[in-house]
């Protein structure tokens, strides 16, 4: 939702510290902040009027009483979703409801995902989606290697980096929601293993 197409953002605070971030929002703050309240107010909308519709439907008479507690500029609005529901039957209202209330709660806003390398501590692996954040430190003892696979997504094949970690018999993901392409792959797999394995800077 109001979601752009994958960037990659880098950060190095110091010779031993790269971050690479991939993320679906907007660069500048301002249109950020536009984009996550008009996000929250859009599933707040669709939410309550899902509600709404439900509630008109079952309880006609309620309309009246609920005119009287809300401002006069929202009684056509509370008109017409009342006339709706009157019209609409259970076998068409509840379908559309459900379909409503799941994409307002589970459709994705913007995703960032990111990956910290810190030489001689280890890589964190995090992202963050309207649900929330979930992230893994995995040691730099524990980390083996980083490859870049290729791997079947639906009908295609695309490439995702991984993290060989020692004593797992799969592999960890980096960017598992987002699945950048491959230029943006071939960046940061150079530049994590050369701030890992490099005595010496990124990018430098």
């Amino acid at each position: 939702m109001f979601a752009t197409s994958p960037k990659l953002r880098v950060r190095s605070p110091s010779p031993t510290t790269v971050e690479f971030t991939v993320t679906t929002a907007p660069r500048k703050i301002l249109a950020r902040q536009v984009v996550t309240w008009s996000t929250v107010l859009l599933r707040l909308l669709a939410c309550s009027s899902a509600v709404l519709l439900i509630l008109l439907k079952y309880y006609p008479s309620q309309a009246f009483t609920l005119s009287t507690h809300v401002h006069t500029y929202i009684h056509p609005l509370l008109q017409y979703i009342s006339a709706l529901a009157t019209r609409i039957s259970w076998r068409c209202l509840l379908p559309c409801v459900i379909a409503s209330l799941y994409i307002a709660i589970f459709a994705p806003g913007y995703t960032e995902e990111s990956l910290l390398v810190i030489r001689d501590l280890g890589v964190q692996i995090s992202t963050t989606t309207w649900g929330g954040r979930r992230s893994r430190f995995i040691p730099t003892s524990a980390v083996r290697d980083l490859w870049i696979h290729e791997g079947f997504c639906g009908f295609g094949v695309r490439f995702y980096l991984a993290v060989v970690v020692e004593g797992e018999e799969g592999v960890v993901v980096v960017f598992p929601t987002l699945l950048p392409n491959r230029r943006i792959l071939e960046l940061v797999w150079r530049g994590a293993k050369g701030c890992l394995y490099e005595p010496r800077r990124v990018g430098r």
